[in-house]
C-alpha cells in the first residue's frame, strides 16, 4: 500500500485530504506542524510527502531540506497558496518533486500524486537496471583464461578509468561490442548513456543524420529538428562498430569531433559542443584501407590512441570449455547438463570462423535439441557429427575417409585469410608464399 505523509497546519484541510486519499486506497499519516512531520518521517517510511510551504514553527522549505539530507526516496509535493508560486519553484530547486496550489480539487491532487509516483518508480527501475548492467559487464565476470585474452583484459581495465579513445580490433564474433560495453560500464561515464552505432547497418543516405542530427527542412522528410547519436551520447560513450565501413566524407566529420569536440547537424552551420568518449571497432585492416586511400590516416591515428586486439577463438581454445559452461547456464534456464568428453574434443578441434558468436549458436542449438540432460555429438550441427578428425603432427586435421589436396589447400588459404582479417599480404606471409602466388591459387580454387 502507498504511504502518504501530509504535513499542514490547517486542521480541516488535513481531515478532508486524509479522508479523500484513504478512500482511494492510500495509507495516510497527518502532522499539524513541521516539527511533528519530521518526527513522523524519522520513524516510518513514506512514498509521498504532501508538505505545506508556510507553517508557524518549522517552514516547509526547512522540512524539505531535512528530508533530502536523509537521502529518502519519497516524492515530495509542496502545497502553496495562490500567488506564492515563487516559493514553490524555489522548493523544487532545493529538491521538491512538484507543487500544487490552493485551492485544488481531489482529482487534481490524485493526478499529481500518481504522476510523481510513476516518475519515482521509473527512476528506481533505471537505477536498478544500471546497477545490473555494471554488474553484468564487470571485468571480473568476463572470460579470459588464455594469456592473450588476459593481456587484453588487463589493458582494458587500465584504459576504462580514462577518457582515451579506444580502437578494438578483431574478427567478427570475437566480442568487440562486449568489450566496449565493459569499458564503458567500468568508467567514470557509467551513469551516462552508451550509444551503439553499427556503421554498415544504417543506409548511407541516413548515416550522417543518424550520427550528427539534422534541422527542420534539411532534406525531404526532415519535418523537425532531431538530435543525432553524438548528442544523445553527450557525457557518455559512443561505440562506432565496423568503423572501417564509414564513408569518407563522414570520416572528416568524425575527425572534427575527435579534434574539436564539436558537431554540426545536417542543414546547420552552427557548431554544437559535445563531450563524448569514442570507442571504435573493426574487423578490417585499417592500414591496408589507408594504403588504398579508403581510410583517412589522420583519423586512424586519432582513433588508435589505445588499440586492443581480441584474438580469435581458435587462438584461445583453452577457453572453449568455460564458454560452453557459460552458454549452457544462459540458455539452459536452470537445467543442469552433462557434456560428453567427445563433444568438447570436437569443439576444441574446430577452427570457429564465426568465433565466440558461432560457439554460442552451437550451444543454444544443442540445448534446444537435447531431450535429457546429456549433450552428445548428436546434438551438434552436421559438420561436427561427421567422421572423427585425426590430428597430424603438423596440426592439420584430415577425416578418416580422406580429403583432396586441393581441398586442404583451400582450407589453409581460408584460415590464413580469416587470421589476417582479409589482408591478402598478411595471409601470404602466414602461408610463407609470395602474394602473387596466393592470388593465383585463390583464383584457381575460386576463393573470393
Amino acid at each position: 500500500m502507498t504511504r502518504v505523509l501530509l504535513i499542514d497546519d490547517d486542521v480541516n484541510l488535513c481531515k478532508v485530504l486524509s479522508y479523500q486519499l484513504q478512500k482511494r486506497g492510500y495509507e495516510v499519516d497527518t502532522a499539524l506542524s513541521g516539527r511533528e512531520g519530521l518526527d513522523l518521517f524519522s520513524r516510518a517510511s513514506y512514498d509521498v510527502v504532501l508538505l505545506d510551504i508556510q507553517m508557524p514553527d518549522v517552514s516547509g522549505i526547512e522540512v524539505l531540506r531535512k528530508i533530502r539530507e536523509r537521502n529518502a526516496d519519497a516524492a515530495v509535493i509542496m502545497i502553496t497558496a495562490y500567488g506564492s508560486v515563487e516559493g514553490a519553484l524555489e522548493a523544487c530547486r532545493l529538491g521538491a518533486d512538484d507543487y500544487i496550489t490552493k485551492p485544488f480539487g481531489q482529482e487534481q491532487l490524485l493526478f499529481v500524486i500518481e504522476k510523481n509516483l510513476r516518475f519515482r518508480r521509473l527512476q528506481q527501475e533505471n537505477l536498478l537496471f544500471r546497477s545490473q548492467l555494471v554488474e553484468k559487464y564487470d571485468f571480473g565476470n568476463m572470460i579470459a583464461r588464455s594469456p592473450k585474452m588476459k593481456e587484453v583484459m588487463e589493458m582494458a581495465m587500465q584504459v576504462a578509468a580514462s577518457d582515451a579513445t579506444v580502437l578494438i580490433l578483431g574478427e567478427s564474433g570475437t566480442g568487440k561490442e562486449l568489450l566496449a560495453r565493459a569499458i564503458h560500464y567500468n568508467s567514470p561515464r557509467r551513469e551516462k548513456p552508451l550509444i551503439v552505432v553499427n556503421c554498415p547497418s544504417i543506409p548511407e543516405q541516413l548515416l550522417e543524420s543518424e550520427m550528427f542530427g539534422h534541422v527542420r527542412g534539411a532534406f525531404t522528410g526532415a519535418v523537425k529538428d532531431r538530435k543525432g547519436k553524438f548528442e544523445l551520447a553527450n557525457g557518455g560513450t559512443i561505440f562506432l562498430d565496423e568503423i572501417g565501413d564509414l564513408r569518407e566524407d563522414l570520416q572528416a566529420k568524425l575527425l572534427r569531433v575527435l579534434q574539436e569536440g564539436e558537431i554540426e547537424r545536417v542543414g546547420d552551420s552552427r557548431p554544437i559542443r559535445v563531450d563524448v568518449r569514442v570507442i571504435a571497432a573493426t574487423n578490417k585492416d585499417l592500414r591496408e584501407l589507408m594504403q588504398q586511400g579508403k581510410f583517412r590516416e589522420d583519423l586512424y591515428y586519432r582513433l588508435n590512441v589505445v588499440s586492443l586486439t581480441i584474438p580469435p577463438l581458435r587462438e584461445r581454445r583453452e577457453e572453449i570449455p568455460i564458454l560452453v559452461d557459460h552458454f549452457l547456464k544462459k540458455y539452459g534456464k536452470g537445467r543442469r547438463f552433462e557434456v560428453a568428453p567427445e563433444v568438447i574434443e570436437k569443439l576444441q578441434k574446430y577452427d570457429w570462423p564465426g568465433n565466440v558468436r558461432e560457439l554460442e549458436n552451437v550451444i543454444e542449438r544443442a540445448v534446444v535439441l537435447t531431450r535429457g540432460n546429456r549433450i552428445g555429438v548428436e546434438s551438434l550441427p552436421p559438420e561436427f557429427r561427421s567422421a572423427p578428425l585425426r590430428e597430424s603432427s603438423k596440426g592439420i586435421f584430415i577425416p578418416d575417409e580422406g580429403m583432396a589436396l586441393d581441398e586442404i589447400e583451400r582450407i589453409a588459404i581460408q584460415i590464413a585469410l580469416e587470421k589476417s582479417g582479409g589482408n591478402r599480404t598478411r595471409a601470404a606471409e602466414f602461408l610463407k608464399i609470395p602474394r602473387h602466388i596466393l592470388l593465383y591459387r585463390m583464383k584457381k580454387l575460386g576463393i573470393e
